[in-house]
């Protein structure tokens, strides 16, 4: 989905919400990807022990009023039906929470398009190895198998921690100087060009 620039704004109306250190749109898309309570201690590093529930609080109330804007970029379900048709096993690693997760793939009917799904509300958060290590033995797809695609250096952290291969989106949150540290094996620019990696790669 088209999340950051949405998801930027709902941690930046947060802060200002309870007068605290509003995070430029770099720092607070830098943070996204990870699980909701790291993502917000590390866009706000000053905030108080005190602080960190109502701010989560906060950025849940805006970005419950907003999740219904959110569209998948062009051309994404057709990629992931494709994907499914041909046989691949599809799997979602997210630091969305379980309910926000479910909420977006019922919103955008794509619950029978993922054979699995984790979430850091079950397991540990990005960019620990465990969502993948626990899909790729629910899938009983060998590690070697796996190809994690990911718009953050936390998606492509948690490839290399697993053991992964990664490719990575520049059309997310971070940028292409940003993911090519952590060296993914192709990244791309829009969904045509990942499909036409996938095509000849998968």
């Amino acid at each position: 989905m088209d999340s950051t620039p949405t998801i930027v704004r709902c941690i930046q109306d947060a802060c200002r919400d309870l007068d605290l250190p509003v995070p430029d749109d770099s720092m607070a898309s830098h943070v996204i990807g990870l699980g909701l309570q790291e993502s917000l201690r590390r866009a706000v590093p000053t905030l108080s022990v005190q602080d960190h529930p109502k701010l989560v609080d906060r950025f849940r109330f805006h970005y419950l009023t907003k999740d219904h804007e959110l569209s998948l970029f062009a051309g994404a379900k057709e990629l992931l039906y494709a994907l499914k048709d041909k046989g691949h096993l599809l799997a979602v690693a997210t630091g969305k929470s379980r309910k926000g997760l479910e909420r977006s793939l019922g919103f955008h009917d794509l619950h029978d398009v993922f054979t699995d799904t984790r979430t850091p509300d079950e397991t540990f958060p990005k960019p620990h190895p465990g969502m993948l290590m626990e899909l790729s033995e629910a899938l009983m797809v060998p590690m070697e198998k796996v190809l994690m695609i990911g718009d953050t250096t936390h998606d492509l952290l948690m490839a290399n921690n697993a053991g992964a291969d990664a490719v990575a989106v520049t059309y997310g949150a971070h940028p292409l100087n940003v993911l090519k540290t952590e060296n993914p094996k192709a990244c791309v620019s829009n969904v045509q060009e990942l499909s036409d990696w996938l095509a000849v790669h998968a």
